[in-house]
């Protein structure tokens, strides 16, 4: 898809589609009054009819009368006030994703004043949008069938119109924004495929794959070598199946390299491929989600090429332990003891809560290998979704600093955080009988628990994001596909390109 800046006025562009966002209810007058005479009055009277409103994210297409445009396509992008970084970007995908089955090979957007609402500009407004175009593209249908009818278009241009604007500053941040979005949707591609089609030896493979095209380093630790190094958690999820486990270590950079803001950020994504519960197996009702469980290792392994492609040579690891938690001969039981990277015993009171086993072992490693910043993702437990929705990605961490420093890049990236506290009350009711501490108790403050398990296997400062809400989508929005979205992956890429020198 080619990028192109045109700085123009909107009723002077030539292209299949120009899409015109509207902030709040439509006032016809200035560039809009102008575009509504142009097309014959036709803005105008499906605002009367109400089919052209304000609401947000609603689309409407209308005939462009004397404009050079084929279309004139009206989305709401809601009251000016409540505009956001998230609202611009799901506003792109939107646009496309309303112009799914229809031949549309050039698309324009008029940026009109959507740049006044952010920091940044029409800059970040342009990055957003193109961001959103792109990752508004995708089908996930695609993967698997040869010809989707309705899947969004795909594009050989889309124009920019931003009258006045500086050029090269909107070219390099509507590049930027494409880059981001098409890891999003690698992100995406790897969690969606199918548990017959993504076996951890397969998810190493595709590691491998990126880490050739980006000149990153790659090591892919097998059963064999994790024992020898003592990753006792990571090994007892993956026993029962006959798909054996594999850590996927990721690095850009030098081994123990510091980038500008005198870290080692390490990002860990929890890879279970297919998650049945184990032997304390979980009920039959949408258990096929559960190949989405890899969806944390996606983003990170996407994350780390999007750095690459922006940055080359960013301090950076990225860590995968990938398995599949099924029934079997060999599988863990419900009050086996494991010995933890880190020497701890932890008594495996329920294999149901697996996630945070393998997670603990790779944080661990991570500070082995040098981290000094950890942030990990993890499609972790349904408590977060019962709390938060799946709209919002429940967050830990410690110290507070560090907290909002990844808070912050979620803020810069567009993507939605509530803190969830760390209790130290509730550490005592994960008291084992024979070990350290249990990985499963009472299900009453589920969710702190997850987050305090994770605590006792890192000592550096360390953010968890609990994903289990939000990693994916189960029914269509104006702006996603059903299926995984590639939340996140924004927020750790700018986390570690704020480290960029």
């Amino acid at each position: 898809m080619q990028l192109r800046i045109i700085t123009d006025q909107p009723w002077q562009v030539a292209a299949d589609v120009l899409a015109l966002p509207i902030v709040g209810e439509p006032a016809f007058n200035g560039a809009l009054a102008e575009l509504d005479r142009r097309s014959g009055g036709e803005l105008a009277a499906m605002a009367a009819f109400g089919e052209l409103t304000g609401k947000r994210y609603h689309a409407a297409l209308a005939a462009s009368g004397d404009l050079p445009a084929g279309r004139l396509l009206a989305v709401g992008a809601g009251p000016g006030d409540t505009i956001n970084r998230e609202t611009i970007h799901r506003l792109g995908a939107t646009i496309e994703r309303r112009l799914g089955g229809r031949a549309v090979h050039s698309l324009a957007i008029w940026l009109g004043d959507l740049g006044t609402y952010v920091d940044g500009g029409d800059a970040i407004a342009a990055e957003l949008l193109v961001r959103g175009v792109v990752e508004g593209s995708y089908e996930p249908k695609a993967i698997y069938l040869a010809t989707v009818e309705s899947a969004p278009p795909i594009l050989d241009e889309l124009i920019l119109v931003a009258p006045g604007a500086d050029t090269a500053a909107l070219t390099r941040a509507a590049n930027r924004g494409r880059i981001m979005g098409e890891g999003a949707n690698v992100a995406r591609t790897l969690a969606n495929r199918a548990s017959n089609d993504v076996s951890p030896i397969v998810l190493a493979d595709a590691a491998r794959e990126i880490a050739a095209r980006n000149g990153l380093s790659i090591d892919v630790i097998e059963p064999e070598q994790a024992a020898e190094l003592g990753m006792g958690m990571f090994l007892a999820v993956g026993r029962g199946s006959d798909n054996p486990p594999r850590m996927i270590v990721l690095r850009s950079g030098e081994a123990g390299q510091l980038d500008a803001l005198g870290r080692h950020l390490a990002i860990v994504g929890k890879g279970v491929c297919f998650d049945s519960g184990g032997i304390s197996i979980k009920p039959a009702d949408r258990m096929e989600e559960m190949k989405m469980d890899k969806t944390g290792a996606a983003t990170v392994i996407a994350a780390i090429e999007t750095v690459a492609r922006l940055a080359p040579g960013t301090p950076l690891l990225a860590i995968a332990p990938a398995v599949e938690n099924m029934p079997g001969p060999h599988s863990t039981r419900p009050g086996d003891i494991v010995r933890a990277l880190n020497g701890k015993q932890v008594d495996i009171t329920n294999t149901d809560a697996e996630g945070r086993l393998i997670l603990g072992d790779a944080l661990t490693y991570a500070e082995q290998l040098g981290a000094t910043h950890l942030v990990d993702v993890a499609t972790l437990t349904g408590a977060v979704s019962r709390a938060l929705g799946h709209l919002v990605t429940g967050a830990f961490g410690t110290p507070q600093a560090w907290y909002d420093a990844v808070i912050a890049a979620g803020d810069q990236a567009g993507e939605r955080y509530w803190q969830v506290p760390l209790i130290d009350d509730y550490v005592v009711e994960m008291d084992s009988w024979y070990g350290d501490l249990q990985n499963s108790s009472s299900a009453e403050g589920s969710l702190v628990k997850s987050g305090l398990f994770l605590r006792e296997f890192r000592t550096k400062p360390w953010v968890h994001l609990d994903i289990g809400g939000t990693g994916y989508f189960r029914k269509a929005s104006p702006f996603a596909a059903r299926g995984a979205n590639g939340v996140t992956h924004a927020t750790l890429v700018e986390l570690a390109l704020a480290g960029a020198r």
